[in-house]
């Protein structure tokens, strides 16, 4: 029978209890977070995205040099659609025009999966909307004169995009291709030649287009790449590749240009067990930024293109860099990064006669004007540790475990499972993870086969039927918490997100008896629902990891935990937000009315302003709580939480 009101107010009143007696640990769930650092192409400005009033939102500031280059924040520059139909709109990229005088920014209205391109100015005054007609418009890569702007238009209905360059000269545009996830990645230098990307997962392309001849070369034959991207050197003669094609790991290669066909491409920095992540060129062409990924860390290093020395980067403030970017004069690197105990911030580099510095100062958030304000989060928060265990097939597996303070043996535990699935769970900032080891509960965050960071074999083995393997590996994960002494196997939950939605209801269908609580946010239930009401693009891109629709629908059926959730006996947790159309409604909907019908207790909590991501601050404050209350009231023991 589900749960009375009672019952409910009981666990939200536990779980409230638990974030507030965690002391310091709550205030990071409302830790503002400062992302996507953008220097102006006049060496003066930087723009970047932040959340700071409670939604990301695009800020333009003046950088500062000296040993202190703090960036005082100015007002959000204003990005809210013209249409007074759509919802608020967050910031998710931004790019300058190579003159300074636009920012394209992509928006996602009510955080959805419909994005628009809007150019704004650096003081806000002037606005210009790219392709306002369009369902969705993805941004892409500029002209190097600012002539003209990459971008994707997706209309309705269509599972393809055509990838464009606007003149934003005269508002007309090129199409460049169409296809799954089509992509204008790089323009070069005299905007005559064209990289774009398309292809379904796991399965991307990369073509040359001559824009003279109309000559196009696949740059990578026989395709099948995870991670395909390029960029222009500047002086032309050569085009960079950052890719896995024909390879285990990603890495940077390097293809020759010249007035006829590019030549054969050649490896410019490898490495046979770690991905590289990102690569940023600076402005004079001459070095590199390689940020590699080494077990789930970070290690930057900068590369001379021209000699090839390699110079290491000092440790960034948080453990994963999500960006990288050379400052106009290339006389600073700006990072990105964030760790356990450290919210995404920027801190810059000084590059010194082409050597990098051996500190990074902290560039943003702005220190702290509150003088009682002396709390070290590594002193409250809880850093992970890495952990190896064995699949039922006897594939090495690994994640990260977050162990509540001061506790020994066997606690109450949570695994948690991220999206993609060609993601990669990593030791980056959670405020979910540090508000429930706070609450006693431990938190394990494995990768399962599929993910990324392992090589390409690893981010395919779950492909298709293989995904069977998958859902057995959430088990694999029960029995060495349990195994291992360090999770009471009584007290055992399982949540995740998007993917990790659909493989927490896949694992509560399978394994009913070896979980206690389960949360779902976001999460598929019935694949073939999900390819009918998800957007066509997202549809016709996901064949390759799930299966098509047209000639698979045998084992989406399989696959879909809505067809055995008569075996879902675990109280049950669902978060979604409105206007998700990456994965629709329709989706938790069915799940909650087969659980209501059945009489299994559980909760479900509906953001109406946001969509597959929660993006605002508040919500996300409001989402830990829920999470907490449901996951710990069910784990822990309530009379003796809350004597």
């Amino acid at each position: 029978m589900e749960p009375t009101l009672a019952d409910r107010r009981r666990e939200r009143l536990v779980g409230e209890r638990l974030v507030a007696d965690a002391g310091p640990v709550a205030d990071v769930v409302s830790a503002a977070s400062f992302r996507s650092p953008r220097p102006g192409p006049d060496g003066r400005l930087l723009a970047w995205i932040s959340d700071r009033d409670g939604r990301p939102r695009l800020y333009v500031g003046e950088l500062g040099s000296g040993p202190a280059p703090v960036v005082e924040p100015r007002a959000a520059l204003p990005t809210e659609p013209d249409d007074r139909d759509l919802p608020h709109a967050d910031v998710t990229g931004v790019a300058w025009s190579p003159d300074g005088s636009w920012l394209a920014c992509q928006l996602a209205p009510g955080g959805g999966e419909r994005t628009r391109v809007l150019l704004v100015s650096p003081d806000g005054r002037r606005r210009r909307e790219i392709a306002p007609a369009a369902t969705a418009v993805v941004l892409g890569s500029w002209s190097p004169n600012g002539s003209h702007l990459g971008v994707t238009i997706y209309g309705s209905g269509q599972g393809e995009g055509q990838a464009c360059l606007v003149d934003l000269r005269d508002g007309t545009s090129t199409v460049l291709a169409s296809g799954p996830a089509a992509m204008v990645c790089a323009v070069s230098g005299d905007g005559h030649r064209v990289v774009v990307r398309h292809g379904r997962r796991g399965d991307r392309h990369l073509e040359l287009i001559d824009l003279r001849t109309g000559r196009r070369t696949d740059l990578i034959p026989g395709g099948g790449a995870t991670v395909a991207d390029a960029r222009f050197g500047v002086s032309g003669g050569l085009l960079y590749l950052h890719t896995d094609a024909g390879r285990e790991r990603a890495a940077l290669l390097a293809v020759p240009l010249g007035t006829g066909a590019p030549g054969m491409s050649s490896p410019v920095a490898e490495r046979a067990h770690d991905d590289l992540d990102l690569v940023a060129l600076d402005p004079a062409g001459a070095r590199a930024v390689l940020v590699w990924n080494v077990d789930g860390r970070s290690e930057p290093e900068m590369l001379d293109l021209r000699s090839g020395l390699i110079s290491p980067l000092p440790d960034p403030a948080g453990d994963v860099v999500t960006d990288a970017a050379f400052t106009r004069d290339g006389a600073g690197l700006l990072l990105a990064s964030e760790g356990p105990t450290v919210a995404p911030r920027l801190s810059l580099v000084p590059i010194v006669d082409g050597l990098p510095g051996t500190e990074a100062p902290a560039v943003l958030p702005p220190e702290s004007d509150d003088p009682d304000d002396d709390t070290d989060p590594a002193d409250v928060l809880v850093s992970p540790t890495l952990h190896e265990f064995r699949a039922e097939d006897g594939l090495t597996l690994t994640g990260w475990l977050f162990r509540p303070r001061g506790t020994l043996g066997a606690t109450p535990a949570l695994i948690w499972l991220h999206g993609g699935p060609e993601a990669q769970e990593r030791p980056v900032f959670q405020p979910l993870f540090q508000a429930l080891a706070a609450a006693g509960v431990a938190v394990f965050a494995p990768n399962v086969r599929g993910s990324a960071g392992f090589g390409r074999t690893f981010s395919r083995a779950d492909d298709l039927h293989r995904r069977f393997a998958a859902i057995a590996d959430v088990s694999a994960a029960v029995d060495f918490l349990a195994g291992s002494g360090l999770a009471d196997r009584d007290r055992i939950g399982v949540a995740g997100r998007s993917y990790g939605g659909y493989l927490t209801l896949a694992a509560l269908v399978r394994y009913p008896e070896l979980f206690r609580v389960g949360v779902d946010v976001c999460g598929m239930a019935d694949l073939e629902t999900f390819y009918a009401g998800t957007e066509p693009w997202i549809a016709e891109a996901a064949t390759t990891k799930y299966g098509d629709p047209r000639t698979d629908r045998d084992l989406l059926r399989r696959l879909s935990p809505l067809h055995r959730i008569d075996r879902l006996t675990a109280p049950l947790l669902v978060v979604h937000g409105r206007h998700d159309t990456n994965v629709p409604i329709s989706e938790p909907e069915q799940v909650v009315a087969a659980l209501r019908e059945r009489g299994v207790p559980h909760g479900y909590l509906l953001f109406d302003d946001e969509g597959h991501e929660v993006h605002d601050v508040a919500n996300r404050a409001a989402f830990v709580r829920e999470v907490v209350s449901w996951v710990a009231g069910h784990l822990n023991e309530v009379g003796s939480r809350t004597a």
